[in-house]
């Protein structure tokens, strides 16, 4: 476990000012994830936890799990029992205009396949409700231009502080597959940044499994090991998301070998929001 050391990681003053204008930003505005939250539960069930490792999740770790549209995420902030920070595009989190631009063309229409006429239309009423809700979970912007070095810079700052980071980096030009296309790299870039600075934290692989409500978290392994173990990042992309497939291929006799975790206290519940 990594432990938050100014002295040793140098966390930025500029970060940690951040860090508290965000957290005070969550508290005055998640209120609206507080009424949202119990009228998405009918929608979003909760999932069997199913941890390869007895051990269950370590904190301070990084987790890369396929997407399932809208099910991966909140799978994880409603019922996992453990605080995560998720990477989300800018454009969810930088007002009501850019959700929506956001949702209607590149989640509804290029992703989920919708008719983009009827993804406008329905996004008039849910990007407000999206953008509500948004405010209220913890989100690090990522970018597609130099801008993203600000989210390596920010991810490894939580990640020396004990802190989850939830990257979904599967590839879904073709939509959310059962069988993922491929992974991006940008995953592994913060694993490469993160070896050069000398913080090592372990990695999870996981998949989401819809048709039977599996959340299946493989056997961590510390970062320092897959960065030494393939040079390139395109191949240990395309390793992560092999694994990520594998897990969802387990068959029902596979996964009997391992214990599914408990459901979480409604204590632990609470802490997560």
């Amino acid at each position: 476990m990594v432990y938050c050391d100014t002295e040793n990681h140098h966390v930025s003053e500029e970060i940690a000012l951040k860090k508290e204008k965000n957290t005070a930003k969550k508290r005055k505005r998640g209120i609206g994830l507080r009424i949202l939250k119990p009228l998405m539960l009918g929608r979003y069930k909760r999932p069997d936890f199913i941890f390869l490792d007895k051990e269950g999740l370590k904190d301070g770790a990084i987790i890369l799990s396929n997407h399932a549209g809208t099910d991966g995420p909140l799978s994880l902030e409603f019922y996992l029992g453990h605080k995560v920070a998720f990477w989300g595009a800018h454009e969810m989190t930088s007002g009501v205009v850019s959700t929506y631009r956001y949702q209607t063309r590149v989640y509804y229409h290029e992703k989920k396949h919708w008719n983009l006429f009827l993804a406008r239309l329905f996004c008039l009423l849910a990007s407000p409700l999206t953008n509500i809700f948004y405010s209220g979970l913890d989100m690090i912007s990522t970018y597609q231009d130099a801008r993203f070095v600000k989210t390596l810079r920010e991810s490894i700052d939580r990640l020396s502080c004990g802190e989850n980071i939830v990257i979904f980096p599967e590839d879904s030009t073709r939509g959310y597959l059962d069988e993922l296309d491929g992974f991006h790299a940008g995953c592994v870039s913060l694993m490469q940044m993160c070896d050069r600075r000398g913080v090592d934290v372990p990695v999870y692989v996981a998949y989401f499994r819809k048709k039977d409500m599996k959340y299946i978290f493989d056997k961590p392994v510390m970062l320092s090991e897959l960065v030494a173990l393939t040079p390139s990042k395109e191949q240990l992309a395309a390793q992560l998301c092999e694994r990520c497939n594998a897990l969802g291929r387990m068959s029902a006799e596979e996964l009997t070998a391992y214990t599914s975790s408990a459901a979480p206290t409604e204590e632990k519940e609470k802490q997560v929001i």
